[in-house]
Parts: C-alpha cells; sequence; structure tokens
C-alpha cells in the first residue's frame, strides 16, 4: 500500500538562497541576494532578545497577544489586535491560510514572475496552480486576465506588492478594478513585506480592503523592513471573521520568547526603521546612477532591492560576483528570465558590487 501523498512525493522544494557562511568559506561576503535589512536589526530589538534569553526556561506566551497589539498600534490601530494572525514566518501564516482554504484539487492564482513560495506550498497542498503572467516589460498585472482565469475551484489569489523580483508596484486604481471584481469565494493574500520602502503615491496597503470587509490577507514578514531574518517572526492582518477561522489554525506558543519580545520593541521601535528606509531611497539612487554609467539595463524599485539584466547568463554572473566576494540571486526560478536581483546593501557593499560589475563587464 502507498503510504505518501502523491502530490507532495512529486513536489520539489523551495531553494532558498545560500548564507554567507555556505559561500565565503571564511572571507567577508557582502550578502546581497536575500533582500535582509542592510542596517541589521533595531538595538533595541537585540536588547530584548538578550532580556528574553535569561529566561529561555518559560514558555512564551501562549497566544502572542502582546506583539498582535503592538502591531495593531503600528498601523493606528484602525484593527484590533485579534485581526492580527502570527506565525513563526511570513512562510507560516502562508501554511496557515492554504491549510485553511486549499483542498486537493482546488486552484490558487499567481502572477510570474512572483515569489515561487507560493507555488511550493499550495502544490503541497494537491492543490493546481494557474499562472496569469505579468504583461509587457513594466510587468503589468493582468486584471482581466486573472478574471477570466478565477472558476468554482479557485480559493486563493496571490498579489505580492511591490512585487518580488521586480521591484515594481501595482498602483490601487488598478487593484480597485481587480479586486472590487473579484467573487467572494476566491481570498486575496496582498504579500507586502516590502511596503515600508515604497515611495510611489500610487500604493496601497490591503488596510483599504479589509477595513471595507473584503476577504483579503495582508501578509508581512519582520525579516526584511525589521531585519530580523534569522529569527523567523511574520504576521497577516484581516478581517474579524477571516480572523476568527485562521485563528483557530495556529498553534500554542508557535512564537518563541526572544523572537516576541524582539519584535515588539521592533515594531515600536520606529526611529530605527526610519533609518532603514532613509537608507534605502539614498542607496538605490546611487545605484541607479552607476547602473546608467555602466549601461546595464535595470528596474527602478520600490523596494530593497534592484532587478537587474545582463547580457551574458545570470549564473555566470553570478558566479563571477562569489569570486567577488559578493552574492547575487538569479532569478530564473521566479519567472524573470535572464535576470538577477540584487539587495541594495550599505554603502561600502554597494561600491563593491558597482566595482565588481564593472570588472564582469569589462571581461
Amino acid at each position: 500500500m502507498e503510504i505518501f501523498k502523491k502530490h507532495i512525493a512529486a513536489s520539489k522544494n523551495y531553494v532558498g538562497g545560500k548564507s554567507a557562511e555556505e559561500v565565503g568559506g571564511g572571507r567577508k561576503m557582502y550578502k546581497m541576494s536575500s533582500n535582509e535589512n542592510a542596517l541589521g536589526i533595531s538595538p533595541k530589538a537585540v536588547q530584548a532578545a538578550k532580556d528574553a534569553a535569561e529566561k529561555l526556561y518559560l514558555y512564551p506566551d501562549g497566544t502572542p497577544k502582546r506583539l498582535a497589539q503592538a502591531i495593531a498600534e503600528s498601523y493606528g490601530n484602525q484593527i484590533d489586535h485579534s485581526q492580527v494572525i502570527i506565525s513563526d514566518s511570513g512562510s507560516s501564516v502562508i501554511e496557515i491560510i492554504n491549510r485553511g482554504f486549499l483542498n486537493e484539487g482546488d486552484e490558487y492564482i499567481v502572477t510570474n514572475p512572483t515569489f515561487q513560495l507560493y507555488r511550493v506550498l499550495g502544490i503541497k497542498m494537491g492543490a493546481v496552480q494557474v499562472d496569469v503572467r505579468l504583461e509587457g516589460d513594466d510587468f503589468k498585472l493582468n486584471v482581466q486576465g486573472i478574471l477570466d482565469a478565477i472558476t468554482d475551484r479557485t480559493r486563493l489569489l496571490y498579489i505580492t506588492n511591490p512585487n518580488n523580483p521586480t521591484g515594481t508596484i501595482f498602483p490601487e486604481e488598478q487593484l480597485d478594478e481587480l479586486f472590487n471584481a473579484v467573487p467572494d469565494h476566491v481570498i486575496i493574500i496582498h504579500d507586502e513585506v516590502y511596503e515600508k520602502y515604497v515611495e510611489d503615491p500610487r500604493y496601497c496597503t490591503a488596510m483599504k480592503w479589509i477595513l471595507q470587509g473584503k476577504n483579503m490577507v495582508g501578509l508581512n514578514s519582520f525579516s526584511k523592513m525589521y531585519g530580523m531574518a534569522g529569527m523567523r517572526l511574520g504576521y497577516g492582518y484581516t478581517t474579524p471573521k477571516l480572523a476568527e477561522y485562521l485563528t483557530k489554525l495556529t498553534k500554542p506558543f508557535s512564537t518563541n520568547r526572544i523572537a516576541l519580545e524582539a519584535g515588539i520593541a521592533a515594531v515600536k521601535d520606529t526611529d530605527f526603521l526610519q533609518k532603514s528606509v532613509d537608507h534605502v531611497h539614498k542607496a538605490k539612487r546611487y545605484m541607479y546612477t552607476e547602473l546608467d554609467r555602466l549601461g546595464v539595463k535595470y528596474w527602478k524599485t520600490e523596494a530593497n532591492f534592484i532587478l537587474i539584466k545582463t547580457e551574458e547568463d545570470p549564473l555566470a554572473f553570478e558566479e563571477f560576483m562569489v569570486t567577488q566576494s559578493i552574492m547575487v540571486r538569479p532569478v530564473n526560478y521566479f519567472g524573470a528570465d535572464g535576470c538577477t536581483r540584487v539587495t541594495i546593501s550599505t554603502d561600502e557593499g554597494n561600491e563593491a558590487f558597482i566595482k565588481a560589475l564593472e570588472l564582469f563587464l569589462k571581461k
């Protein structure tokens, strides 16, 4: 008798970026491959983590209510803390949503090129991915294509905004057109883990539509803006009705004590968050100037990374950059063929990248 579920046995795992330790072999590396915060983590969050470490013999909060309250406050208390779903990463929140709404044979819509974990986790549920690709060289959302793809079996729609790996956004006006036409049996996941970096005034978070009662989850993570990738912490916020349902799928004590206390401190340290955002805004303009000088194709970004395209194969580019102590991320796997995603680093790291890129182009 077969004991394995066929759709799980046949699926492939998500291919994550490598660590600097894996690649560097002890030498200093500028890790510009995983969209981490170039300035690190809030000193207040570090201190909170150190204080929490002395109490690791105690269970953490059974439910992360205090963190949920801090998150709700960060949104100006437009939602109640009970509308915040917290887990050990944004990816885990996706898993919770999948378990809540996807059955074998159900469909979920993605818009490639985009974050590939949606595909990986959906397939493990036995669900069918429907891809409505972004259009044109500027990666526009195909609104009519998405609406035409919705069937009675469609359960989830993933919109990544700002999008990973393109760094582009889908403006509020376009999303209004889409979301107002999506039927109620489809849950919309608006993945906005880079939203604090956005400068474009046409951008809008999920909050607008959630307050209108739309069946929607705003997805966020502490790995990017808050610089806590190594702690694993993420959350979603949604309507009271969806939150009550999804909370039933969360585990008690799912957030460890260190991550919980550091998360609370990080959310409240708005000065560090603003410093991180200001650094990205300044650094990306430096990168634009240098990429223009070198004649490299790139897309202006609303996130903390830049998508570029060189004439040579991205894997060859990645290998060369490693020899220059720099890690970048080819994103063919994300659906952006021939492109490379470059995380905005420290000033020193950005300058090192440009120097290495110049050497690569002269080969």
